[in-house]
């Protein structure tokens, strides 16, 4: 069990281009408190919907914190705010995206979110590929498959890549 956060960009914003970003994204964190634990390499991958938007460039962190998951997500979309993410048309290019993908194992959907487990979360190999790096012994908290169950069931255009290390 543990606390994963995924994150991704796929323009330049304040902090500079998507990993820049997202490096300064890991640093407020651990600015407001936050321990990074794990973290994976950052990955590229197709944006999608629209593949001809440029791609994106994801991580994946486990973190420990006293931060209930609400107060988390708050803290998140601040940080998000920062590093000039603006919330216009969903699946928009955006210079960040920080998501909580898994509490503990907590499994929740209240009214005022964060939905857990990120509900999309296992049908993206940008999300799956750097946790099952960080984590491979990880279950998803409702079917309990196993990390290495959802990276093979795929779909084989689901497409993302380990960069070099960083």
């Amino acid at each position: 069990m543990g606390i994963f956060i995924g994150l991704g960009a796929n323009v330049a914003g304040p902090a500079g281009p998507p990993k820049a970003t997202l490096e300064a994204a890991l640093a407020r964190l651990e600015a407001a408190g936050i321990k990074i634990v794990r973290r994976s390499r950052f990955y590229r991958s197709p944006a999608w919907p629209d593949p001809r938007d440029p791609e994106f460039t994801n991580a994946v962190v486990e973190i420990e914190t006293r931060l209930e998951p609400r107060a988390l997500m708050r803290l998140l979309h601040k940080i998000e705010a920062e590093l000039g993410r603006a919330r216009t048309t969903p699946n928009a290019p955006r210079a960040i995206d920080l998501d909580l993908l898994d509490y503990e194992g907590t499994v929740e959907a209240p009214p005022e979110g964060p939905v857990l487990p990120h509900p999309r979360l296992h049908q993206r190999a940008f999300v799956l590929l750097p946790l099952a790096e960080i984590a491979p012994e990880w279950r998803h908290p409702v079917s309990r498959r196993r990390i290495a169950e959802l990276v093979a069931a795929l779909p084989p255009s689901a497409g993302a890549e380990a960069l070099p290390s960083r």
